[in-house]
C-alpha cells in the first residue's frame, strides 16, 4: 500500500469498517477483461476468518463466471465525504475501504442459503431472524466467499 499512514491493520477496526459498507463488488474476470458486479452482502467472522454472503440468480453472467473461476477479488467503502478547499488543488476525499480476494463457494442447500441470507438480512436490518420463502429458494443460490486476504485503508 502505498499511503501507510491511511493504511489499518487492526482486525477489529477492518472488520468495523466492513461491517460499515452498504455495498461489496465483486471482480470477476470474463474473457480477460474486469467484470465487476455491486452486490448486497452479509459478513461472518469466526476467528481471524471472514466470511462474506451474498445472493444471486441461477443463471446470468456472474453465475457463469463463477462456476468456472470461483476466485474473485472484492472492494467496498463508505464514509465518503468531500472535502473543500481554496483552490483545485487542495480538495481532498474522505473514505474507508476493504479490498482483498478470496474463493466463493456456491451454496446450494436450503439449510446454507437461509443461514447466508440471515447475515445478509442481518448486515442490513440487524435483525437475526427472518422467515424466507422456500419457493424463493429455489430459485437463488447463496454465495459464500472465504476471504484469502485482505487490506484496509481510510482517509
Amino acid at each position: 500500500m502505498r499511503r501507510k499512514d491511511r493504511e489499518i491493520k487492526n482486525f477489529a477496526r477492518m472488520t468495523e469498517i466492513l461491517k460499515s459498507c452498504g455495498c461489496c463488488r465483486l471482480g470477476l474476470v470474463d474473457a480477460g477483461s474486469a467484470y465487476i458486479v455491486p452486490m448486497n452482502f452479509g459478513c461472518e467472522i469466526q476467528g481471524d476468518t471472514v466470511f462474506l454472503y451474498f445472493h444471486s440468480v441461477k443463471e446470468g453472467r456472474k453465475m457463469n463466471l463463477l462456476w468456472s473461476q470461483p476466485s474473485v477479488t472484492f472492494e467496498a467503502d463508505c464514509g465518503h465525504e468531500l472535502l473543500a478547499a481554496d483552490i483545485a488543488c487542495g480538495f481532498s476525499y474522505r473514505y474507508r475501504c476493504v479490498m482483498g480476494k478470496g474463493t466463493v463457494e456456491i451454496l446450494a442447500q436450503a439449510d446454507d442459503k437461509i443461514y447466508g441470507l440471515q447475515k445478509i438480512m442481518e448486515h442490513y436490518s440487524g435483525a437475526k431472524d427472518h422467515t424466507f420463502d422456500f419457493r424463493m429458494l429455489d430459485r437463488i443460490y447463496v454465495l459464500r466467499l472465504t476471504v484469502t486476504e485482505w487490506s484496509c485503508k481510510e482517509h
